[in-house]
């Protein structure tokens, strides 16, 4: 379900799914949430040869890890997928607000058990629209014209 832009009240993911965290309530500024839907964002990893070989021989579910991270900002984790390819993982996460997510993003880096960690903003169809509409407005000039 796409998020409405500007978010109406009543209608983020809390609202939508019964499932909220009471520690945007009663804040100001950019963390001032109540009844609106957090910014979304898709990560990639991947693992270390050394953090792969601990996982084979001691297997374990780092969705529990990956989903106390981002709950401890106020946030959710929606997904937690492993793949073939490029690489090893992609999350799927709720977050208060840009800084909430990067707290999350640099510790988990600083762990030293991944190679890589990725994170991107996902927009929503409506934001982006507002984005090209804004886009319009700005009279871009190509370098050297």
């Amino acid at each position: 379900m796409a998020r409405p832009f500007p978010p109406e009240k009543g209608t983020g993911i809390a609202a939508r799914t019964g499932d909220c965290h009471s520690c945007c309530i009663g804040t100001t500024g950019a963390q001032e949430r109540k009844d609106q839907a957090m910014p979304l964002y898709l990560s990639k990893f991947s693992y270390t040869p050394e953090t792969w070989a601990r996982l084979t021989s001691n297997p374990e579910d780092r969705r529990k890890a990956a989903q106390a991270y981002i709950e401890s900002v106020g946030g959710k984790l929606h997904g937690f997928w492993y793949a073939f390819g490029s690489h090893d993982g992609y999350n799927l996460w709720e977050a208060p607000d840009n800084v909430s997510m990067a707290a999350v993003a640099l510790a988990i880096s600083g762990g030293g058990a991944l190679s890589s960690f990725d994170t991107t903003v996902l927009l929503t169809v409506e934001e982006t629209l507002e984005a090209l509409r804004k886009a319009e407005q700005i009279k871009y000039r190509p370098p050297g014209t």
